[in-house]
């Protein structure tokens, strides 16, 4: 425990109840019953337009002709409201429906969210389809598959950067709607015509028609070595999943709601989980277009030395970037923290000296630490489902499930996997019956995959804390079982800031290896120009002496063969989001990497491999 003190914060759940049921199966439960909540999102926004319609909901940075980024535009919760009813409208007029629903192909931005408010009023279900594949992705299979799967009447996209993806995938019936701009050899609707479109009583009785089962938006999973699925979030999931975050989290109600955020609306992080959060509280969020990497982190820390968010989100790259330039940037420090009563992470582990670095830096600078809070959600939970109980959080801690939801702690093969109950889970993948009958189990609780394990035996109010993911391990030829997640927020740890991720590899052979995805600082260890080719920046000397160090370290903590990292190598090559080993939030797919580039684990494990680096021969694991 430190002695510094924390920026005080409520955590309001602290109290779980467990009990246990039949071969070894354990409930768990939050001693807090959870309120009542809304039938419906839009309740929400028509409150907020009508108790705050001048306060600033959304704002963007406007593009300027030379391309860089401007002042702020601003959107009221009235303009938002007016816009909506009249995009509900149109899109009522259209006949547009869940079997005829609205793919959004666009990155964030004020019209993607004011189409889907208006899809949330006139109770169409949404598509937020992932920017990479639309701009990234060279075969577009991915984007193909999303609109087969849910047949679209209406595609939107921003603006002509779409074309050649919107050839090739949307069909050529489907209506386009364009923010700005036009489409070579295709007909399009401007965004403008949605917006002057008159509302009528239509659009209020169509909004009271939607209730806690119609289905709000279709999400899609990041998919592995399958497409990705498409998660079905109803009215209720997502008002009930709300109610619980203010519950786990009393910080929602204390002070009015600032967001600064970059994080994706396709995915259940950014577009549930915050982007809802503002929705509910009234609340203001200011579109971040940067992001956690080497080309646009410098955009994330413009707005933030601009912007004092109350809340803040991101994912652990992001952090760790945020982290490294606080230690230098005086009106970085002093803006971002004057005001921010918690910081957030999930997606990925937080390497212990990127927490350092921060605490260090909130220190220095407001003489209090920030808590770190974090917990365990996924698509199918809404996302939000389990969140710590005090400040002193460590790496891997999840807390204790929100109010509502109950937990069935299941052993499966020497682990204990979390499963899911409650209002705020999906009844299931759209068009997929039989993907849906096989993730329920005969009580219906949702098989996550995700294993757990107590932060503390003698205390299950203190709740549970990541222990892998099933699927991820794996055993030895040696029959030792691997635990995956472990092992690899290890190696991530101790490699800071140089590794990005680390794909843990060994199944049937007798030792345990990993493939290394290196950050962009990893350059500044070679010593070679800016401009040299990562391969060659990962075969320079200093590059692999440094690595050599950090193998060497992890030999000499471990305690057996499973978590003794014997061979290492760098992957030049970036993860790929066609082939699925990456989401555009930075998450590593393990079992896609392992499935692509299973020639280079071969060759791992085989001593073929140019520059594999093994531990000193002193370094051997202590136990068989």
């Amino acid at each position: 425990m430190t002695a510094v003190p924390f920026r005080p914060l409520t955590f309001g759940v602290t109290r779980a109840s467990l009990r246990d049921g039949a071969a070894g199966t354990r409930y768990l439960m939050a001693d807090q019953p959870l309120a009542p909540y809304p039938e419906r999102m839009s309740d929400r926004l028509k409150h907020w337009a009508q108790a705050a319609p001048e306060r600033s909901f959304m704002a963007r940075r406007q593009k300027l002709a030379d391309g860089t980024l401007g002042d702020w535009r601003h959107l009221s919760f009235g303009q938002a409201w007016d816009s909506a009813c009249r995009i509900a409208q149109a899109l009522l007029d259209r006949g547009l429906n869940e079997e005829r629903p609205v793919a959004i192909l666009s990155e964030n931005s004020l019209e993607h969210a004011l189409l889907a408010l208006g899809c949330m009023v006139a109770g169409v279900p949404f598509v937020p389809v992932s920017p990479p594949y639309s701009l990234i992705s060279q075969d577009f299979d991915k984007l193909r598959h999303v609109l087969r799967t849910t047949t679209p009447g209406l595609v939107f996209a921003s603006d002509a950067r779409y074309a050649k993806a919107i050839a090739a995938a949307v069909a050529p019936g489907t209506e386009v709607v364009l923010s700005e701009g036009q489409l070579e050899g295709r007909a399009s609707t401007s965004f403008e015509q949605l917006c002057a479109t008159a509302a009528t009583p239509a659009v209020e009785a169509a909004r009271l028609a939607t209730g806690p089962d119609t289905i709000l938006k279709f999400l899609f999973t990041s998919g592995s070595t399958k497409m990705p699925k498409a998660v079905i979030n109803t009215h209720r999931m997502c008002c009930a999943n709300q109610q619980q975050m203010v519950q786990s989290m009393p910080v929602l109600l204390q002070s009015p709601l600032v967001l600064v955020d970059w994080l994706p609306w396709n995915h259940t992080f950014g577009g549930n989980h915050n982007f809802g959060m503002v929705v509910f509280h009234g609340g203001t969020l200011y579109i971040d277009d940067g992001k956690p990497t080497p080309a646009l982190m410098h955009e994330t820390l413009r707005n933030l030395r601009e912007i004092a968010p109350t809340l803040y989100f991101n994912v652990p790259t992001g952090f760790e970037a945020i982290a490294h330039a606080m230690k230098t940037d005086d009106a970085l420090r002093r803006k971002l923290l004057s005001r921010v009563n918690m910081f957030f992470y999930a997606g990925a582990a937080l390497a212990q000296p990127v927490w350092d670095s921060l605490y260090e830096s909130e220190e220095r600078e407001i003489g209090q630490r920030i808590v770190m809070g974090t917990g365990l959600g996924m698509t199918e939970s809404s996302p939000f489902g389990l969140f710590v109980t005090h400040p002193h959080v460590q790496a891997g801690d999840l807390g204790l499930p929100t109010p509502g939801m109950a937990l069935k702690l299941v052993p499966v093969d020497g682990k204990v996997e979390v499963r899911y109950r409650g209002p705020n889970i999906t009844p299931g993948y759209w068009r997929m019956p039989a993907e849906t009958a096989e993730s329920f189990d005969e009580e219906g609780f949702f098989k996550t995959g995700d294993a757990v394990k107590w932060i503390d035996e003698t205390d299950v109010h203190l709740g549970l804390k990541f222990d892998g993911r099933i699927a991820e391990d794996f055993k030895l030829a040696t029959g030792t079982f691997v635990s995956v997640g472990p092992l690899r927020a290890k190696i991530i740890a101790a490699g800071a800031p140089f590794i990005q991720d680390a794909v843990i590899t060994g199944l049937n052979t007798r030792e345990v290896g990993a493939m290394v995805f290196p950050t962009a600082a990893v350059r500044s260890l070679s010593g070679l120009p800016a401009t040299a080719a990562l391969a060659d920046v990962l075969e320079s000397a200093p590059v692999l002496a440094h690595f050599q160090t950090v193998i060497n370290a992890l030999a000499q903590s471990s305690t057996g063969s499973a978590n003794h990292l014997a061979r290492l190598c760098l992957l030049p090559v970036p993860p790929t989001i066609d082939r699925g080993e990456v989401t555009d939030k930075g998450s590593i797919n393990q079992r896609a990497v392992l499935a692509h580039r299973a020639g280079t684990v071969a060759a791992l494990h085989a001593d073929t491999l140019h520059h594999i680096l093994k531990p000193s021969a002193t370094t051997a694991p202590t136990q068989p």
